[in-house]
């Protein structure tokens, strides 16, 4: 079976062109209930430099299908088996205003749009620098 991967290597993401906010903004909760986008802010924000970007989308989809820890390894594989999109169309980079850095082993930490450090990733010339996906065509 053929394995897909969203990861990027020494890469910024940065915001959306039409991005609604210049700045990072942490995402609202719907009903109480967990988003992609909260689930992938939480582990993000709160270990940067941990996960990979398939660590952090495959946990989203663990979380919203209620999977339990022994059905991982071959939800996973599962999961990955077809092309994923990856955080260039996530929405911390289209809606909520935050950098995705992806470092030399492919692990991310979140800077926020406006930020010194996200105006100096996205000038660094040893990285690749890539834009979020529009939200509209």
């Amino acid at each position: 079976m053929k394995t897909h991967t969203t990861n990027y290597e020494n890469t910024f993401i940065t915001i959306a062109e039409d991005s609604p906010t210049s700045t990072g903004e942490i995402p609202p909760l719907k009903a109480d209930k967990k988003t992609a986008a909260n689930i992938q802010f939480e582990m993000i924000s709160k270990h940067p430099y941990k996960y990979t970007s398939d660590d952090v989308l495959f946990q989203v989809f663990a979380e919203k299908n209620d999977l339990t820890k022994s059905e991982y390894k071959e939800a996973r594989e599962q999961f990955f088996s077809k092309g994923q999109p990856c955080f260039r169309a996530s929405p911390l980079t289209k809606r909520y205003g935050w950098g995705i850095h992806n470092d030399k082993n492919g692990k991310i930490a979140l800077y926020s749009a406006g930020s010194a450090e996200y105006k100096k990733l996205s000038k660094d010339t040893t990285l690749k620098v890539v834009k979020a996906m529009k939200s509209a065509k």
